[in-house]
């Protein structure tokens, strides 16, 4: 018999794998800070293994982030007017969004970040998207 992923451990792994990215951290360097493979990185950023309440608290410490964060825009979270998701689906734009965010705020003058998101806004406007404000 096989056990699903629980939704709970898969939404927690992909939002270490979402931090991870921002940062660009690689699946083995975040394994070598926490004292473990890459491979059981892999599995908890699929959820097919839990993570523990201490090694939770020791990726909010690497990943500098609140434990909290784990559990943001989960289904049924009340805090912070937590509105949730429909489930922890990833979505094919969700790495490319990632990597336009570490990129974008990788760009350390400021002034140039808001001449890019105007030229962003600009192009996502012309293309017919919605006002963007």
């Amino acid at each position: 018999m096989t056990s699903k992923a629980d939704p709970m451990d898969v939404h927690v792994g992909q939002r270490v794998r979402m931090r991870r990215t921002m940062l660009g951290m690689t699946q083995q360097n975040l394994g070598k800070a926490l004292g473990i493979t890459f491979q059981q990185i892999q599995k908890y950023e699929r959820g097919v293994n839990r993570i523990g309440s201490g090694r939770l608290y020791r990726l909010s410490t690497i990943l500098d982030v609140p434990v909290a964060f784990f559990f943001e825009d989960y289904e049924g979270m009340e805090w912070k007017g937590g509105k949730g998701r429909k489930g922890p689906d990833e979505t094919p734009g969700d790495r490319e969004m990632l990597e336009w965010i570490r990129v974008f705020y990788g760009i350390n003058d400021p002034a140039m970040r808001k001449r890019l998101y105007k030229i962003m806004k600009l192009l996502a406007e012309e293309m017919g998207a919605t006002k963007v404000n």
